[in-house]
């Protein structure tokens, strides 16, 4: 069976794979069957390219960057690789918390700049507790809920936007970001997600409030999000962004916003286990076994 990987993933299980060419599909290529793609755009004009693919193998839990109809009309099956990298994200989501609310990036660049005075009060740095704080929590799936075990860890009182019978930390998403102190995204990008943190929603945080977002960056309105923080009313914590690589220069110059470059699950541990689904499912269908973690 011919695979085609747009790049080589790290981890051992990668050197379970035979017949594997690394590189772009950049022309037809009739004899490909299992075309393994990390985070490159999969739609139906690269599917006319390989007419004999019966396998597409995203890098990722997210999977907006494949076109599931386009493949499913072709007979074409989507996997993803759910689960292995939850905590590593949940882990970062909580690490953005922590370093917005106790302002650490400024910190640090205030040492390093030779700012720090004689006064251990450090004056004007004072911060946010974490401790205490409401979280609320838009997109409770595993990574949510894994989140939320970290939160609960540092003493914070938890709110979530999915609705379980009986849960009474439920609030519908503008109550929910009304309440928070700090509020993390995760749910999955969607025809009904994107745009969901709209420029009137952003406006129901409070002042003071931390956003903090590790799932898609196009599920908030960018621009109002800039416009929030130029304004001093709000922070953030950013890993994702609308126009990746692209960074709005507004927010390189704020002190109110840490940045990272898509890295929620960039561990050596996690991605060696994304690679290890990734393979997993190119040998299922290989041997003609059910996939292990096919996108429905």
């Amino acid at each position: 069976m011919r695979i085609l990987a747009t790049r080589r993933l790290p981890g051992e299980a990668w050197e379970e794979l035979s017949d594997v060419e690394i590189g772009a599909l950049d022309g037809p290529r009739p004899d490909v069957e299992a075309l393994i793609v990390a985070g490159d755009r999969v739609d139906g004009g690269v599917l006319d390219l390989v007419p004999s693919v019966r396998l597409v193998a995203s890098y990722g839990v997210g999977y907006d960057n494949v076109d599931v109809d386009a493949c499913r009309a072709r007979g074409v099956a989507v996997t993803n690789t759910p689960g292995v990298l939850d905590a590593a994200t949940a882990d970062l989501a909580m690490a953005l918390v922590l370093a917005v609310r106790r302002r650490v990036v400024e910190a640090d660049a205030l040492v390093r700049a030779g700012g720090w005075g004689s006064s251990w009060s450090a004056g004007p740095f004072l911060s946010r507790e974490v401790s205490g704080a409401t979280l609320g929590i838009v997109g409770f799936g595993r990574i949510g809920a894994a989140v939320a075990r970290r939160a609960r860890a540092f003493d914070m009182r938890v709110l979530v936007n999915r609705r379980r019978t009986g849960d009474p930390d439920y609030r519908e998403l503008d109550e929910l970001l009304r309440e928070s102190d700090v509020v993390t995204l995760h749910t999955p990008l969607t025809s009904e997600t994107r745009g969901l943190i709209s420029r009137e929603r952003l406006a129901l945080l409070r002042d003071g409030a931390t956003l903090v977002n590790t799932a898609r960056g196009t599920i908030v309105d960018e621009d109002a999000l800039v416009a929030e923080l130029v304004s001093g009313r709000i922070s953030a914590g950013l890993d994702v962004f609308a126009h990746e690589p692209h960074v709005p220069d507004a927010l390189l110059r704020l002190p109110n916003v840490v940045l990272t470059p898509h890295v929620a699950s960039a561990t050596e541990e996690t991605r060696a286990a994304m690679t290890r689904v990734v393979v997993d499912n190119v040998l299922a269908l290989a041997r003609g076994e059910p996939l292990p973690t096919p996108v429905s």
